[in-house]
Formats: C-alpha cells, structure tokens, sequence
C-alpha cells in the first residue's frame, strides 16, 4: 500500500470518529501517562480541537507538559484488534480568544459544550501533530508523517456554514436520503443535521453521534461540493 493511501486511510478514521483517549503526563503520579475521554474536530488547517475545563486533571497536566496523544478507534466491529486505530501525537496549545473559527467549528459538531462556559472556566486547545501511528489491521502498522496526514479545510468557515444551512433548512429531505443510503439510522424528533464540510466528505450529527459520509472524489469548491451532493442524492 502506498503512503498516500495509507494516510487517507487514517485520516478517514481520524475524521470519522470524533472522540478519543487523551494521554497527558500526570503531575500526581510522576512518570505515569493519565488517560481521559474527549470529543475533537478539526480546525481550519487541520489540526484537532479539544474543549476542556482549567480544573480539569489533563488541563492541569498539559498546563506543565505539552506533550500529549489522541487515541482514536476506528467503530463498528466486536473486537477492536481487527480495526484501525491512530495514535495521534503532539503537542497541546491553547486557542486564543480571536480563533472564533475553532470555537463556532467545534459548537457545530457539540451544541451542548456552549453551555459548558456557564458553569466552569472551558478553554480551547489544538494539538500540533509530531508524528502518527497507524494500526489498520493486524500486521499493517505504520508510521506517517505530520506533512503526509494533515490536510486544511479548503472552505472559510462562512463558505461551510452557508452550505451547512442551505442543507439543513432547504434539502432536510435529501440528508434523509443520504442516511438511508449510507445505513445511518435515525428516528424523530432526532433528525440529522449536517454539522461539517472539508475536501474529503462531510459529517451528520444525530443527538449527540457524529457520523462521517465521504465524497466519491476530493472537492476543492463550493460549486464542486454543490455537485457531489447531488450525484449523491441520486444513489437509490
């Protein structure tokens, strides 16, 4: 398998799963890594967003060491050994206040988090990759580089929230139909609502699940997404 399919292969996974293990260098017990559980999205350019609480324990443990991973475990199987999984590491950053990107990004994907400002200090990170570890399957493991993973949005956000509406409030219908196609369920009053649009395909969130769907080939437009989403609707 070459090296750029091994990457879109990965980062498939990435894409699609939308929470991860967090290991962070515990500050109580010295020498040992401290796993945690947290939703992510990608950013503009690529790189995964974290929301997470100043009292919380990895914050604390990122506030004193940077270096971090994600976890991530490709779903649908009884025994995870048989499916991909990603070791993403980096190192943590805090988003600052202007990256209004990152944060109306992320509320897309989990509305509820708005509300996590209410009652505790929430901030944003972002982690910048060093390197990925790829398992896709047992005997298939890989190393890839962060130049060969990472892939930038090529939609500004108000470019991806004004398809983002245009689906939601006029073609309801047909994001249906793209879930019965693709064996996505869902049942009333839990419609699916599209959440994200990258290069590579676009994500549906019912309730609190974020499923991935991706497109036949690369998009790099509006007008090209335009007609990808209808070749799509046409599949019975």
């Amino acid at each position: 398998m070459n090296k750029t399919q091994i990457s879109i292969d990965a980062r498939n996974i990435f894409l699609s799963e939308y929470k991860a293990v967090l290991s962070t260098h515990s500050v109580d017990v010295i020498g040992y890594p401290f796993g945690s559980i947290v939703p992510y999205c990608l950013n503009k350019i690529g790189l995964p967003i974290i929301l997470i609480s100043k009292i919380a324990q990895h914050t604390k443990n990122i506030n004193s060491n940077a270096k971090v991973s994600l976890i991530v475990v490709e779903g649908g199987a009884d025994d995870s050994q048989t499916v991909g999984r990603v070791t993403f590491l980096g190192d943590a950053e805090l988003v600052g206040k202007k990256d209004n990107y990152s944060a109306e990004r992320y509320y897309n994907y989990f509305p509820q988090s708005r509300d996590y400002h209410k009652t505790h200090d929430f901030d944003f990170y972002i982690i910048k990759p060093v390197r990925i570890r790829f398992i896709k399957g047992f005997g298939q493991i890989y190393w890839i580089e962060k130049n060969n993973f990472q892939l930038a949005n090529p939609f500004i956000f108000e470019e991806e929230q004004k398809m983002l509406n245009h689906m939601n409030i006029d073609h309801i219908d047909t994001i249906r139909h793209y879930c019965d196609v693709y064996n996505i369920n869902y049942k009333t009053p839990e419609l699916p609502e599209m959440v994200g649009i990258d290069s590579e395909g676009f994500n549906l969130r019912i309730s609190h699940k974020i499923h991935r769907i991706n497109f036949i080939e690369p998009v790099t437009t509006v007008d090209a997404v335009r007609k990808a989403l209808v070749e799509m609707a046409k599949k019975i």
